[in-house]
Formats: structure tokens, C-alpha cells, sequence
């Protein structure tokens, strides 16, 4: 029977980081289901989904724990099930960008959490914009809307609330 842990890691950027926590989990019997790696200033950080029988996610959960006292990574493992399927969602992604702010990210996922709307993913970049050299936030999400949802009437709504925060940004359902 598979069951599946959620490994989260962190550690200084260094080549191999990836490498040794991927190999790790093949060696006990892991299987990596998912993964979101990147640099985060000087640090790398991992999160991975590994699947495997009990028996496996034991041997991977004692193989990290070793590496992460050999290798000064920030190590923490959770038991989890496959996420439950849920009709009737409709998938959506939506595209922020903007001078950068520090309540941005806040004001986005509240504006979904108040609607009752998952955000299934979420990225941030920072970066200088060309020619002016502004300090600019570009703001990814994918969002599961319910299917009873009145699509105009959120998207009306999602804009008027990014027009107040001086945001630009664009909302259109995920294409397979």
C-alpha cells in the first residue's frame, strides 16, 4: 500500500543540495511524486511529495534525518494522504504584477480565502523593472473556482480590488 509524506527542506545554495536529498529517497524506495525546488537569497529550498510503501518512507525518514545533520539542512518530514478530488472546481490562473509592496501576497490570498476559494499554488518574484529600475513584484496563482461561481461577477470583483491596490493583473482559466 502507498502512502505518501510531505518533506520540506532547506539548506545553504550549494551544487548537490538537490542531488543529495532526491538520491537519498531513491535509495530507500522514495519515489518523488511532486517537487517545488529553488534559491531563496542564499539558502535552497525543497518541497517534495515522496510516495512509497511504510516500510520505504521509515528508511527515508531516518536517511534524512543523517543528512540533514551531515549537510546543515533544515529537514522537517509529514505523513499525509493524496489530496481528496473536488468536483466541480474550475481551474484559473492569474497573473499580478506590480510596483513591489509588502502586503500584496496578503491582500491576494485574503481576497480568495474571504470567497472561499483554494489556491492550490502561489509564486513571487521580485525584480528590477527595465529602463526605470523600479522594484517590481510579479505574482503567480492558481486557483480552483467553484463551478457555481458567477465567473464575471469574481473577475469584476478580483479587478476592482486590484485597481484600489494600483495592481495589474489578469485572470483566465487553465487551458490542458
Amino acid at each position: 500500500m502507498k502512502e505518501m509524506i510531505v518533506v520540506s527542506a532547506v539548506g545553504r545554495d550549494q551544487p548537490g543540495v538537490a542531488h543529495s536529498v532526491t538520491a537519498a529517497i531513491r535509495r530507500c524506495g522514495g519515489e518523488i511524486a511532486e517537487s517545488r525546488m529553488t534559491s531563496l537569497g542564499a539558502e535552497f529550498a525543497m518541497l517534495l511529495l515522496v510516495s512509497g510503501n511504510w516500510h520505504a518512507l521509515a528508511k527515508v525518514e531516518s536517511e534524512l534525518d543523517k543528512l540533514s545533520q551531515r549537510d546543515a539542512l533544515s529537514v522537517n518530514v509529514r505523513r499525509t494522504s493524496e489530496r481528496p478530488i473536488r468536483d466541480n472546481q474550475i481551474p484559473y490562473l492569474i497573473d499580478v504584477i506590480c510596483i513591489r509592496q509588502s502586503d500584496v501576497v496578503e491582500g491576494i490570498a485574503g481576497f480568495f480565502a474571504q470567497r472561499k476559494i483554494d489556491i492550490a499554488e502561489l509564486s513571487t518574484h521580485s525584480y528590477a523593472a527595465a529602463h526605470t529600475g523600479s522594484p517590481m513584484l510579479s505574482v503567480q496563482l492558481t486557483v480552483s473556482i467553484p463551478a457555481d461561481t458567477s465567473i464575471a461577477a469574481l473577475r469584476e470583483e478580483f479587478l476592482d480590488f486590484c485597481d484600489g491596490k494600483n495592481l495589474d493583473a489578469v485572470i483566465e482559466p487553465i487551458k490542458n
